[in-house]
């Protein structure tokens, strides 16, 4: 059995995990973290990292990024191992999470779904065959609740494919200049509205066709059954840094 520190228990992920958690067998929440107190809940609560008493075995980290120093200094000092799904990190900040991984085991993903990962690889295929023959746009949508954009998926994807396509740029905003678009250019486009839980769409758009390769969660409990999964994979690691594809091989 898992026991599981879960970062932002109150939050609308740390529900849809505390109920994905509740009906397993070899995982639970031993412990919550959050700066609003959970309801009806029968693990322990604290405000901070530094207020635990009793802990656990792995941290679920669905919260802020406000929250990575609390949270990596606790883990680190206690060596317990991190799954890391919050989005919006800084450059200084994901060194951070790099550093730490010396440390401690990390699980760092942008986004925890199965089929995500799958359409990631399927992105960098597309791109290697295709070449610079076909323009890539990226175009996801979210909730209107949802602070940082583009997505921390959209960036997956298009550091996936900049892999294949090392001389990749980012174009996140068109209005601001009138130019031919360059073939090197990936642009990334954000929506945000109503409960969109989270579309994605990667246009591959050559001359005379067009490949669309889509992705669309229905609910949060594809990336909370997604989350328990990466924590009980993680639990007794060596220190390091993983993600979907280790979890998807082991």
């Amino acid at each position: 059995m898992t026991n599981i520190i879960l970062s932002g228990c109150s939050g609308k992920m740390g529900a849809s995990i505390i109920a994905c958690a509740s009906s397993r067998t070899d995982c639970k929440i031993s412990a919550g973290i959050d700066i609003v107190a959970p309801q009806n809940t029968d693990f322990e609560y604290a405000k901070s990292f530094g207020e635990l008493k009793n802990g656990g075995d792995v941290i679920i980290d669905f919260s802020n990024p406000a929250v990575l120093d609390d949270m990596l200094a606790y883990a680190c000092e206690k060596k317990i191992p991190c799954v890391i799904c919050t989005t919006g990190y800084n450059e200084e900040q994901k060194a951070k999470i790099k550093e730490a991984s010396k440390t401690i085991p990390v699980f760092y993903s942008g986004n925890m779904s199965l089929g995500i990962n799958l359409i990631i690889n399927l992105a960098k295929k597309a791109a290697s065959v295709f070449g610079e023959d076909f323009d890539i746009e990226i175009v996801e949508q979210h909730h209107n609740q949802k602070l940082d954009a583009p997505s921390g998926t959209a960036l997956m994807i298009a550091d996936a494919i900049s892999e294949v396509r090392p001389d990749s740029e980012y174009v996140y905003d068109r209005h601001a200049y009138r130019k031919k678009r360059e073939k090197k250019e990936i642009g990334i486009h954000s929506i945000r509205g109503g409960n969109i839980v989270g579309e994605h769409e990667i246009i591959f758009a050559g001359t005379d066709e067009v490949l669309t390769i889509s992705h669309s969660a229905r609910s949060k409990a594809v990336f909370a059954a997604g989350a328990l999964n990466a924590a009980v994979f993680i639990s007794g690691k060596e220190p390091g840094m993983y993600d979907m594809s280790d979890l998807i091989s082991d």
